[in-house]
């Protein structure tokens, strides 16, 4: 019997709710059952165990995780602690600083008081000069009046020290520095020694005078007190009863003779005091006239009262005077030229050497810099100049600081002479200065002036400030890092040539003028520092066995030795890693284009070269580029094996880099290094190699042909290997392949513009009638563009014959192809070419159109039509002659209208206006003809007529009824002779360049430009 046949009375799927219910029952009675056994008593055991060990480890985690609360909250605590602390120190450093401030305040505020103080001093001293004159006075006077001025100014002097210490005295409690108290302390007690020491040398003068003074009035008051007691004894005496005018006069005589006697010793003293009592009236003369004076006095003869002006400014007293008078010498002409702000600087020169350091800074250079702003530039000339030779004449510490300051703000300005000035003048300053702590900021404005626009600027920069900051700081390493870093920066800046990653465009830039002319400057000041680069090598050689001579620096042995890597080289090293990467970097950067900064970089790498010897070339420079180009058998053994990975860095990796470094390293390694005069035959055999060995340079000449191509054209601006390259040129024109002899017409082709009419006459046009004739279409076609470039450069008669002699053989082919390319060939030099050729090629485009094409294919048709349009426009924007208009013009535009499917909408608006404004007002008869010759309504009446868009501009004019004929007027008609009247050649240039917009217009609505993957 089954438990569930016992029970079923009840359903065991739906347990009622009861206090009988036992969920899960039969598990529970299962596991009891088994708990019943050992074993499974044994693991009950071992459960419970583990059971109460996992409890008393939770409890444990529990007590940490209050622990860890707890210390999180103290910490917590802490950190709020931390920032009021920190809060309350940053205020107490604010507190600080203005403590600084103030007491600053208070040390300037001082340092016034003490020249207020000299000033009243050299009053002083003048008072006690004038107190000679005075000797009248009696001697009581003066002792009452010495007294007094010596008890004024011992007070002055005894409160000095004491107005000077409590400032600092204040500041006392507080936390600023003591070191900085200490030296504004000390600075004001050597300033106060120096007045009392005046004022002491002042005191004893004083009493001398004064007591002379009284001595001398005393003696001649006796004297005279004599004198005049024995004239009245000698009156009086009985004796004298005769007493007439005669006795009267010896008596007054002899009296006088006795005065004369009794004063010859005070005359003496009298004398100096009076000469300096008429020296300051002189001095006060000159400085209430000449104000009033200099208005009135020609402009080119001003300078001729500086020395008046000088000697007043030198000698017054009085500080206000002298300002006006300083302020009047600076604005003495309103714009002085090179020769009188010459004048003006030699006399402040010359002032300042006599006044003195103090009245320097006080007087002159204040006047002086009030022009800094001064709309005239020859007054802010005036400032630059006075930076550089004025600052001998102040303390150290303002040359560094003030008068730097002053330069700074001069190379900002817009006239370029004042910077020219400001630089020449930085020059000067810089030996003057105490320290090279502005040493940066000096570096800064330097790099400034180097990438000015104005190219004066930049001359003096490099010739005059340059080699200064060199000398004056002794960090040309930090300069020359600072110069690649802006010279690469300068083109980075610049956005690429294509948008498309990846690409060869995209590793190009499109170089703004002012990034063009500041690579190029850097350049130039890369080649200025070139001689110091090398002298630093040698200098720093840290072989000690090997001869320091500049002529055997970088010898064989010298580079055997630096090979081995065992000490540091780091300015000779600096060349091959450092400048030839960032000039490589640099060069990859630059579009076909930019062949005047390519010839920089070159002429860099030849000097370079030059400089450093043969060795250096051959195991070290050329080694890199041949690594930079591709190239695996470059020999590095000259080079130190720490530094193979960063030159084994150069070489490119992937397909784009490989063309990039044909089309922007091959030219440098070409011209540059090759191009050494130590190495014209090893370019003469990399270059055959290059251009005829195909199989050695499969890669290069399958894949990057055009690249290798430009490479050597940019090698033939350089006229010293065109001779070496006419030599190869001709191996590749009697070549029997085809290929080499298309590479040679376009390498005839690029280097046309480099040469003259001799060359092109004996080597171009032989070597391109050599290829004009060969059998190879491809080549023929090649030949015909060279032509055409010939025919833009030279206008020589002979060379004119043969290239229209060749124009005719190619033309009388007939075939398509070569129509096109002659046309098209030729169509370049008409704004160039002579008045014949012109005309030959516009008869030719005559004759050509009126022979209609056999052709019915109507993409040839139109090729055909596009071209002669276009050298119809190229002719209609020159100066032809009426009868070719006459005669070949106007019938060729009349035979190219008569196919309008071949015709391009912007081509036949343009011929359509040309042939309107040369037909010299019968366009109407003409449109009507061809309309009723072709069918169709005339264009050119629904646009130029009455009622057209242009023909409402020229209803006022005067027209002639033309006879109804398809053909034009013949030559006695004076409408078809006379030109229209606004037919000029600057109106023709633009509707050229007006129709070449309408046609690239419609050309983009029927192609699709080419796009770089």
């Amino acid at each position: 019997m089954t438990f569930y046949e016992e029970v079923t009375d009840q359903n065991l799927d739906v347990w009622p709710d009861s206090p009988a219910r036992v969920p899960d029952a039969l598990r529970y009675y299962y596991y009891q059952y088994l708990s019943s056994t050992s074993e499974a008593a044994e693991e009950k055991i071992a459960m419970l165990q583990e059971n109460e060990s996992l409890k008393k480890e939770i409890e444990k985690l529990n007590k940490e995780k209050v622990g860890l609360l707890k210390s999180k909250e103290n910490f917590e605590e802490q950190i709020c602690a931390f920032n009021k602390s920190t809060e309350s120190l940053q205020k107490d450093l604010r507190d600080k600083e203005q403590q600084v401030q103030s007491l600053k305040q208070s040390s300037e505020h001082q340092r016034r008081t003490l020249n207020d103080c000299r000033a009243e001093i050299t009053s002083l001293k003048m008072h006690i000069e004038g107190s000679r004159a005075g000797q009248h006075v009696s001697a009581s006077e003066g002792d009452g009046m010495q007294s007094q001025s010596v008890e004024i100014v011992e007070k002055q002097i005894s409160s000095l020290p004491e107005e000077v210490e409590k400032p600092t005295m204040e500041k006392d409690g507080s936390l600023i520095s003591g070191s900085f108290i200490s030296v504004e302390k000390g600075h004001t007690q050597i300033e106060d020694g120096l007045v009392e020491e005046e004022v002491k040398n002042i005191i004893p003068v004083q009493r001398e005078v004064a007591a002379e003074a009284s001595n001398v009035s005393y003696k001649a008051l006796n004297s005279t007190f004599e004198n005049q007691k024995e004239v009245s004894n000698y009156l009086l005496s009985p004796s004298n009863g005769d007493f007439s005018s005669r006795h009267l006069e010896s008596i007054l005589k002899v009296d006088s003779e006795i005065g004369r006697g009794s004063n010859s010793k005070s005359e003496t003293a009298n004398g100096e005091a009076a000469s300096e009592e008429m020296g300051l009236g002189t001095i006060q003369i000159l400085a209430d006239s000449l104000p009033k004076i200099v208005p009135y006095v020609l402009i080119n003869h001003r300078e001729e009262l500086l020395p008046l002006m000088m000697c007043a400014i030198e000698r017054h007293p009085v500080s206000g005077t002298r300002d006006s008078l300083t302020h009047t010498l600076f604005n003495l002409i309103k714009r002085p030229d090179e020769q009188q702000r010459q004048i003006i600087m030699d006399a402040c020169v010359s002032l300042s050497r006599n006044v003195g350091e103090m009245r320097t800074e006080t007087e002159l250079l204040p006047q002086c810099w009030e022009q800094i702003n001064h709309t005239y530039e020859e007054r802010r000339l005036l400032v630059a100049q006075s930076c550089g030779e004025l600052a001998e004449y102040v303390r150290p510490e303002i040359r560094d600081s003030l008068i730097l300051s002053i330069v700074q703000q001069l190379i900002e300005d817009s006239a370029t002479v004042v910077r020219e000035a400001a630089a020449h003048n930085l020059a000067l300053l810089l030996p003057l200065f105490p320290n090279t702590d502005k040493y940066f900021k000096v570096e800064e404005m330097m790099f400034q002036l180097i990438c000015d626009p104005s190219g004066l600027v930049v001359e003096t920069t490099l010739k005059e400030l340059l080699p200064a900051v060199i000398k004056w700081g002794n960090r040309l390493d930090h300069i020359l890092r600072v110069l690649l870093s802006h010279t690469l920066s300068s083109a980075q800046h610049c956005p690429p040539l294509s948008g498309v990653e990846g690409s060869l465009e995209s590793h190009l830039r499109v170089l703004g003028e002012r990034e063009r002319w500041n690579i190029d400057v850097l350049l130039r000041m890369l080649m200025e520092l070139l001689p110091d680069v090398h002298q630093k090598a040698i200098e720093t050689c840290p072989f000690s066995s090997i001869s320091k001579s500049e002529e055997s620096a970088f010898s064989v042995s010298l580079l055997e030795t630096y090979a081995e890597g065992r000490s540091e080289w780091p300015m000779f090293e600096w060349m091959h890693i450092d400048c030839f990467a960032n000039l490589l970097q640099l060069a990859c950067m630059l579009p076909q284009k930019e062949d005047h900064l390519r010839n920089r970089i070159t002429k860099f790498l030849l000097a370079v070269s030059e400089r450093f010897g043969i060795s250096y070339l051959t195991d070290i420079e050329l080694p890199v580029f041949l690594v930079a180009v591709g190239d695996d058998e470059a020999d590095l053994r000259y080079l130190p094996s720490a530094i193979h990975p960063r030159i084994k860095g150069l070489k490119p990796r992937t397909a784009v880099a490989n063309r990039l470094a044909t089309l922007c390293i091959l030219p440098l390694l070409l011209a540059g290094v090759l191009g050494a005069p130590s190495k014209r035959e090893e370019l003469t055999n990399f270059l055959r190699q290059l251009l005829l060995e195909r199989k050695t340079k499969e890669n290069q000449l399958s894949k990057h042909s055009n690249e290798v191509l430009d490479a050597v054209r940019f090698l033939c601006t350089f006229e010293e290997h065109h001779n070496m390259i006419f030599g190869i040129l001709w191996e590749m024109v009697v070549d029997s392949t085809a290929e080499l002899k298309i590479n040679a017409a376009k390498l005839l082709k690029t280097i046309v513009p480099y040469i003259d009419a001799k060359v092109a006459s004996g080597n171009v046009l032989p070597a391109l009638i050599t290829l004009g004739s060969d059998q190879n279409l491809n080549v023929k076609y090649a030949s015909i563009d060279a032509f055409g470039s010939v025919a833009q450069h030279f206008k020589v008669d002979m060379i004119v014959d043969k290239i229209l002699v060749q124009m005719d053989a190619f033309l009388e082919d007939g075939s398509h192809e070569a129509i096109i390319a002659v046309i098209r060939a030729l169509i370049v030099a008409i704004p160039h070419t002579t008045e014949r050729l012109r005309d030959y090629l516009l008869s030719k485009i005559f004759q050509l159109s009126a022979s209609p094409s056999s052709s019915t294919d109507v993409i040839r048709r139109r090729e055909r039509a596009n071209a002669f349009c276009e050298a119809i426009r190229a002719l209609d924007a020159t100066d032809l002659s009426q009868t070719s208009v006459r005669e070949y013009l106007l019938p060729t535009i009349q035979n190219l209208l008569k196919d309008p499917e071949a015709l391009d909408p912007a081509h036949k608006e343009a011929l359509e206006i040309i042939l309107k404004e040369r037909s010299g007002g019968t366009l109407e008869a003409i449109g009507k003809a061809m309309g009723a010759h072709l069918g169709i309504a005339s264009s050119v009446t629904s646009l130029f007529g009455e009622g057209g868009l242009l023909g409402k501009k020229e209803a006022t004019e005067t027209t002639t009824v033309a006879p109804s004929s398809p053909t034009l007027q013949g030559p006695d008609s004076p409408k078809a002779v006379a030109p229209a009247t606004e037919d000029t050649r600057f109106r023709r240039i633009m509707r050229g360049n007006f129709t070449e917009m309408l046609r690239s217009k419609a050309k983009n609505q029927d192609e699709t430009p080419p796009q770089n993957h």
